[in-house]
């Protein structure tokens, strides 16, 4: 049986969270004198430290109640915060499965906490088996699920499996879920109150550079989330940006339909090369691809001004290829064909 406070850390459960000047006054009319601030310029004031305008417009779009979103600067901060919430340094441990994203990795390591690894199989899905020995580890307190994962590109099965049978906090990374064809475990929120997803605006709404990730879950870990934030952790700037974006969905739509009809264009131009072996089946807007020197074709692709990713290192000679514009996938087909 799932109980939260088993699961947060104590010091965090008990914590008394900090009070900043918009906390206490949220007005946006009068003589504002209480938060230290500049009195000239336009960047002069701290922004809503809740994001409460962006909450309300993702709220509608995604049909989700206010209480359940959670803001913060970029999917990375969102990784951290679940470590220190969830994690006691030197004691907890976390669970991920191999290849995937490795902020996870490294989130860990600032963290203190004991990350198990589990591989996936030849289809970078879950081994059942070997998971499920691992939920007789003591102290394993969180379970991150990159899905679609990166760098595979696939979505992952058999989660809702993992959220039946796990005590533990069980947090989706859905990134890069806009391009997916498969529904978002947003609609299993009711359901489970263990499960956290996490989207961004980096991806299908492109906005990497201004770092806004998204929480969805219930609203007693959400709460949690709000008392171990920054003050001011997503900047005025930042959170318009969002909203922007939000408020022209037809761009939106158009540019993410172009990446698509790409990445379908990019995926038949590619296994016409002589030097890729294998494409493997993506709901991303990437491909991993497996190629006859990972190594070699990746830097003759340097040479020539066109920059991929060498995942050598992670999956025997693959490289992955994030789909571009029509004229940026034109210039790596041709780039290619001067490969060796």
């Amino acid at each position: 049986m799932f109980n939260l406070e088993n699961i947060v850390r104590k010091n965090i459960l008990h914590l008394m969270p900090y009070s900043s000047a918009r906390n206490e006054f949220s007005g946006k009319k009068g003589t504002f004198l209480d938060a230290n601030e500049n009195p000239f310029g336009t960047l002069n004031r701290y922004p809503d430290p809740y994001q409460m305008e962006l909450k309300q417009i993702l709220s509608a779009y995604k049909s989700i109640p206010l209480e359940n979103i959670f803001i913060g600067n970029g999917s990375d901060e969102i990784i951290d915060l679940a470590f220190r919430i969830f994690c006691t340094p030197g004691k907890d441990k976390a669970l991920t499965f191999s290849p995937t994203y490795g902020m996870y990795d490294v989130s860990a390591a600032i963290n203190e906490v004991e990350l198990i690894k589990l591989p996936l199989n030849d289809s970078f899905q879950i081994n059942q088996e070997e998971f499920e020995k691992t939920l007789k580890i003591t102290n394993l307190k969180l379970i991150f699920i990159c899905s679609p994962n990166n760098p595979s590109g696939n979505c992952i099965d058999n989660i809702e499996k993992i959220l039946q049978n796990f005590n533990g906090i069980v947090l989706v990374d859905e990134a890069y879920i806009d391009f997916s064809k498969q529904e978002s475990y947003l609609s299993k929120l009711k359901q489970y109150p263990n499960l956290i997803v996490s989207q961004t605006f980096s991806k299908a709404w492109g906005l990497a550079a201004a770092r806004v990730g998204i929480a969805y879950a219930n609203n007693p870990i959400i709460s949690i989330f709000n008392k171990v934030k920054p003050p001011y952790n997503v900047s005025k700037l930042n959170q318009e940006a969002a909203i922007d974006a939000l408020n022209n969905k037809v761009d939106f739509e158009k540019n993410k339909k172009i990446i698509l009809d790409q990445k379908k264009w990019l995926e038949q131009a590619l296994m016409e090369l002589p030097v890729i072996k294998k494409i493997y089946p993506s709901d991303a807007n990437f491909l991993l691809v497996e190629t006859t020197n990972a190594n070699s074709i990746y830097n003759q692709l340097v040479s020539q001004q066109v920059i991929t990713r060498n995942r050598n290192n992670i999956v025997n000679n693959c490289i992955r290829i994030t789909v571009g514009s029509p004229a940026e996938n034109q210039q790596l087909i041709n780039a290619l064909k001067n490969t060796i």
